[in-house]
């Protein structure tokens, strides 16, 4: 898909101090669109090099959108980090891809009722055909310039706790990140609890 998208404008390289491979790229179809292609990954959590890279740039770069890419053959497996990633507060755009195994196998996903309830846009795509790229990168510039609320998909008890954590959070967290950094505080995640330290100390 990213080398549909971008054609020979492409860069590859490494991220800064590790070896996972950097590909940045401009949208051929605009190109003052910039395309960075985050290593694949199954969650946001710190276990794997790979999620570390992509985590600190959701978190610390200026993302206008997040265009996930979802495995069709594999739902459940991917919507996971897809989750996560509505937990960012950052317009997030899903294109499942596989279009043509899903049809293969005869199963049908329910493209509306899963965007309704995700809260964003949800579409097919064929990257090995070529389908649905178009019409996907239209509602990515669109989702762009568009707010984003992050997605709470938890219970009343929970979020009773989630709100509490909130306010411990440092004053220069953005209020559309809040949620996220709550639920890793509730997860005891030590990086993000070090990060927050330092901000802390920083003010």
């Amino acid at each position: 898909l990213f080398n549909a998208l971008t054609g020979a404008n492409q860069f590859v390289g490494n991220w800064p101090g590790v070896t996972v491979e950097k590909k940045e790229g401009k949208y051929k179809g605009d190109k003052e669109i910039k395309i960075t292609d985050l290593p694949g990954i199954y969650s946001l959590s710190p276990y794997t090099l790979e999620e570390v890279v992509s985590r600190e740039y959701l978190l610390n770069e200026k993302v206008d959108v997040i265009l996930n890419i979802v495995d069709g053959s594999n739902l459940e497996r991917n919507l996971y980090l897809t989750t996560q990633l509505l937990e960012l507060g950052i317009p997030v755009v899903v294109a499942i891809n596989m279009l043509d195994v899903i049809e293969k196998r005869g199963d049908k996903v329910n493209y509306v009722q899963l965007s309704k309830e995700l809260g964003c846009p949800v579409m097919p795509i064929s990257a090995l055909k070529n389908k649905g790229i178009d019409e996907v990168m239209a509602k990515v510039k669109e989702s762009a310039h568009r707010s984003f609320e992050a997605k709470n998909i938890y219970d009343k008890e929970l979020n009773s706790v989630l709100d509490q954590l909130s306010h411990l959070l440092p004053r220069s967290i953005d209020q559309h990140i809040t949620l996220f950094y709550s639920i890793k505080l509730f997860e005891r995640d030590d990086k993000i609890i070090s990060s927050l330290n330092t901000k802390v100390e920083d003010e």
